[in-house]
Formats: C-alpha cells, sequence, structure tokens
C-alpha cells in the first residue's frame, strides 16, 4: 500500500492531547497543505489563522462553550489550532474549508500529529462576544468559520472504527 493510502486509512480523531508543543515548521507545513487544497474555481477567498497560544484557545473555547450553554467545553485543549475562514458571500466557503481542513488533518498525521475537527463556530460567529474574539485573531468580519482544526500529539492512541457505508459499483 502506498504511503498516501496508508496516512487516508489510519488516520483517526484525537481528542486527548500531551503539552508538547508543535515545532512551528510543522505548522508551517500543515498551513502550506491547506493553501493546496482545491478551491471552487480556483478563487481560494480563504483565510488560515494559526493560533499557538493555549490561553487564547482557551479563551475562545470558553466563549463558544457559553454561546453554546456547554460548560466546561474546552475544544480537547489543543496546542495549535489553525482556523480556516472564508467570505459569507462565497458560494464555495464550506466546500473550500472542508477540503482544506481534510488537507490539513491529513498531513498532521503523516508528521505524527493528532487532530480533530472542531465544528461549533459555523452558527455563532457573529455573536458580539464570538466575534470580537474572531477580530482578535484579525479574522475579518466578513469571513465565516465552518470548521477548525485542534492539533497536537495524542495522548494515547484511539481504537480503529469499523468504516460502515454503501457503496455501489456500477458497470
Amino acid at each position: 500500500m502506498n504511503e498516501t493510502m496508508k496516512t487516508i486509512l489510519t488516520r483517526r480523531s484525537i481528542r486527548s492531547f500531551q503539552e508538547k508543543p508543535i515545532p512551528e515548521e510543522d505548522v508551517k507545513q500543515l498551513v502550506d497543505a491547506a493553501l493546496h487544497a482545491p478551491s471552487g474555481m480556483g478563487k481560494q477567498t480563504w483565510k488560515f489563522t494559526v493560533v499557538m497560544n493555549r490561553e487564547k484557545i482557551q479563551k475562545l473555547a470558553k466563549a463558544i462553550g457559553a454561546a453554546l450553554g456547554r460548560d466546561g467545553y474546552d475544544m480537547y485543549q489543543p496546542e495549535v489550532l489553525i482556523i480556516p475562514s472564508n467570505l459569507k458571500e462565497s458560494p464555495f466557503g464550506r466546500e473550500d474549508n472542508a477540503c482544506a481542513l481534510e488537507n490539513i488533518f491529513l498531513a498532521a498525521h503523516s508528521l505524527g500529529i493528532g487532530s480533530v475537527w472542531i465544528n461549533q463556530l459555523q452558527g455563532i460567529c457573529d455573536q458580539p462576544e464570538i466575534r470580537a474574539i474572531l477580530k482578535e485573531f484579525e479574522i475579518p468580519d466578513d469571513h465565516v468559520v465552518y470548521g477548525m482544526a485542534a492539533l497536537g500529539y495524542g495522548d494515547g492512541e484511539p481504537a480503529p472504527k469499523e468504516r460502515i457505508g454503501q457503496t455501489a459499483y456500477i458497470r
């Protein structure tokens, strides 16, 4: 099996992270992977914001928890948070960001870094408390966050899950 397929087939969401910094060079590679994702009509209307400060990450997590009524919400306390955002008016923003996030997750796994998709911001980006933090993170007012990549070195290995789904081969 080639390395790309091995990476795809062995990647799992990691929800428990060690307190161990990710080298900045690896973070740059993850952003580069995101920048090379496909985008609708090649427009690349996204922005990637990298937060490498646990206190700032937890400030956002606390605000998300408050907005959703989820006490103790902490986004699994990642070391790094990569926040793709996209123009609200982009007809492909959701899809563009999903492709970018998948590239981040696969690249992270190939580097031995764990990841998990955080999706709570999509519907609450414009709540004043959330938007104020996004402004602090230099995310433009005309952008929406469809998902985020929480990243860190895993604290243990998740068990493989059986993959289910239906497949039809039409000849």
